[in-house]
């Protein structure tokens, strides 16, 4: 399954410190991880929330691929919009999902371009 990850500067450097196969553990405040699945959602996210809110102004969609059957475990939920759709990963199962990454974590779109 495709999916996309919308991260901030500072995520992305942990992703790149792992050469780019796993996503960093959560926060204590941040209990699930998120991908979402479609890159249209995940470019808004970027493009607006991350611009806004990070320090740095910067934001960035992430693609990879995990095991189909693997994120068969988790149901999809849409957020808002019918496009707005992501799979929620509880914080304490992010390395397991980490493990599911086939490939790489690539960088696919940067905002401010």
């Amino acid at each position: 399954m495709k999916l996309y990850r919308p991260v901030g500067t500072k995520e992305l450097e942990l992703i790149i410190r792992s050469g780019n196969k796993a996503f960093p553990p959560r926060l204590p405040e941040q209990p699930i991880f998120y991908p979402v699945l479609n890159e249209e959602y995940a470019v808004e996210i970027a493009s607006k929330w991350n611009v806004d809110y990070n320090d740095d102004h910067k934001g960035y969609v992430t693609e990879f691929e995990v095991d189909d059957e693997y994120c068969s475990m988790y149901e999809a939920h849409t957020v808002g919009a019918g496009y707005h759709r992501e799979l929620w990963i509880p914080a304490e199962e992010l390395e397991e999902f980490n493990k599911h990454i086939i490939g790489e974590i690539r960088v696919i779109k940067e905002y401010p371009e």
